[in-house]
């Protein structure tokens, strides 16, 4: 653990209130200012479980870049994508690449700042200089599904890492829909990619092979143009090459993601493939044409875990009492209990364990409050019954259903804190 990082920056682990996922105006965020259910944190007490920030949030940027395109697509949660664009400060662009680089959230990127040369400038930049919000949980599953349809977890029905299929009672992981059902059946949202394409745009994608016809890519990204490609340097090459006809292209790196769920975003290793990224959008930068508009993402940000915050379900009977399933992830568990269980009763005993430690709620609190936007009546034996959002760098996993090195990962994501909600949101425009 970086000792400088925890000093100087204890508020980025705070839990703050989730971004709100609707563009509606200021003097409708009437949720903002009010609280919902037992807050377990002073912070929790002092505000409501959501907050408005306008166009800055993941869900808004393809409806903003399609309005730059000028082929402006709405969504069910975003009706004006022209006003998207010009909050979001988007110049009209002949083409767009918009690049997703997974975990590096804004803190993330700004503590690092002296390893990325093309980054750092446009961190300077009074566009960039301040963050975008992603969705709750912060987690690749749930952000990938808002950022795709330009809408919320609610109405994706991807609402964390692994959740509740209430076709077969089992708890299905959704990087690989394992036990889930399909793309088509669970995320019943329009892509903006799809209808981008309906338009007559172009609409190319760009990744790893081995996603290429995924099901987190159909369910979040169909209708695009898929190109795999295992070098960093080829993508960015193919994207560069895509951009010379009009129309948009979307390009993800996993390498910071990966590097710091296996050695910590704190390490040598992460600071590698951030420095690797950030050489590669240079790169980019340099390959596309006139009049191309490059906008710079993230699904999440990543806390460094503290091996002694680390609580075990299974080996606390408080916890577990009554809990059948447990779903989500480290930082943002779901609870399923058992049939003749309230789930009042488990979140007050989570509560009263866990005190500050993490906010806890139940499915009607945490939909009432908006923490997954609009939801589908569909999607809500889905989400816990009981949901809980780690707080400072705690990790609450369940031996019981997860292996001991998914318990133990030096940097995860997933709860409501600043440094894993603060994704970064840079614009470079190549006139």
């Amino acid at each position: 653990m970086d000792s400088q990082i925890d000093s100087e920056n204890e508020g980025l682990y705070e839990l703050r209130p989730v971004a709100r996922y609707d563009d509606a105006s200021r003097a409708n965020a009437a949720t903002t200012g009010q609280t919902v259910g037992n807050a377990a944190t002073e912070q929790g007490k002092r505000h409501g479980l959501t907050r408005y920030v306008g166009a800055r949030h993941l869900g808004c940027v393809l409806p903003a870049v399609s309005a730059a395109l000028g082929a402006p697509v709405p969504t069910r949660i975003h009706p004006d994508p022209e006003r998207l664009r010009v909050e979001l400060g988007l110049p009209h662009a002949r083409a767009a690449i918009v690049v997703l680089v997974d975990g590096l959230g804004f803190w993330n990127l700004t503590l690092r700042r002296g390893h990325a040369a093309y980054l750092r400038n446009l961190l300077d930049d009074s566009a960039g200089s301040r963050p975008i919000s992603t969705c709750f949980p912060a987690t690749t599953v749930a952000a990938m599904g808002t950022f795709g349809t330009g809408t919320c977890p609610g109405l994706t029905g991807m609402t964390g890492y692994s959740q509740l299929n209430p076709r077969n009672g089992k708890i299905c992981q959704l990087i690989a829909f394992r036990d889930a059902m399909s793309p088509q059946e669970l995320q019943t949202q329009p892509t903006m990619f799809s209808a981008l394409a309906g338009t007559g745009m172009r609409v190319t994608s760009i990744g790893l092979p081995k996603f290429a016809g995924s099901a987190l890519t159909e369910a979040a990204f169909h209708g695009a143009d898929y190109h795999g490609m295992r070098s960093m340097d080829d993508r960015v090459r193919a994207a560069a090459e895509a951009s010379r006809e009009p129309g948009i292209t979307y390009l993800y790196f996993n390498e910071c993601d990966k590097a710091g769920h296996n050695y910590g975003w704190e390490s040598e290793q992460w600071i590698a493939a951030f420095e690797k990224v950030d050489g590669c959008l240079g790169l980019l930068r340099r390959e596309v044409p006139r009049d191309t508009l490059i906008v710079v993402v993230a699904d999440h940000g990543m806390v460094q875990t503290d091996p002694q915050q680390r609580i075990d379900i299974a080996a606390t009977p408080q916890l577990s009492q009554g809990v059948a399933l447990v779903g989500g992830e480290p930082r943002a568990p779901m609870l399923y209990v058992n049939p003749d269980v309230d789930p009042r009763d488990v979140a007050d005993r989570w509560r009263d364990y866990l005190g500050e430690r993490a906010w806890v709620g139940t499915r009607r609190q945490a939909i009432d409050a908006g923490l997954y936007g609009m939801v589908r009546p569909e999607v809500e034996p889905m989400i816990g019954d009981v949901i809980a959002a780690a707080n400072d760098r705690v990790t609450i996993v369940d031996s019981r259903f997860q292996t001991d090195r998914a318990t133990r990962l030096p940097s995860v994501h997933g709860s409501a804190t600043v440094m894993e909600t603060d994704v970064p949101f840079l614009i470079d425009y190549i006139d």
